[in-house]
């Protein structure tokens, strides 16, 4: 049996991915999730996003446990989505360090570091060459 710790103030938090940056805050309520003073169904029109976001609350059990308020700016609706979740993983972690080991197997902790290369002098894009000539 799982038991809530007292949770006097909110939790804040951040995630970031490529260019993406979700700033969170959570506190103890009924499982509302709000992106950018939208619920997150509205925001995100994706199963597949929803469950990105929702991942670590059902990992630990946490469903309907916590209210998340989270202002996301940045990047495309995919990295705002894994942003919210890396986000959503270190409340969790501190709210309760002993969600760390089922999050972390997961890779819910682990920030993606991949990020767009940039453009080089004499090149079109990063890597791709003008079209060579050779009469």
């Amino acid at each position: 049996m799982i038991f809530i710790k007292k949770m006097i103030h909110t939790i804040h938090t951040i995630g970031r991915r490529k260019t993406a940056v979700a700033r969170m805050y959570m506190k103890l309520g009924s499982g509302l999730i709000k992106v950018n003073n939208l619920p997150y169904k509205n925001y995100f029109n994706n199963n597949l996003l929803f469950n990105k976001i929702s991942k670590p609350l059902l990992l630990t059990y946490n469903k309907n446990k916590f209210d998340f308020y989270i202002k996301v700016s940045g990047g495309g609706i995919n990295s705002q989505a894994e942003a919210i979740s890396l986000a959503i993983s270190r409340a969790l972690c501190k709210f309760d360090i002993n969600y760390k080991p089922i999050l972390k197997e997961q890779n819910l902790l682990t920030r993606d570091p991949r990020m767009v290369e940039r453009k080089k002098y004499g090149k079109k894009k990063s890597r791709k060459n003008f079209q060579f000539s050779k009469r």
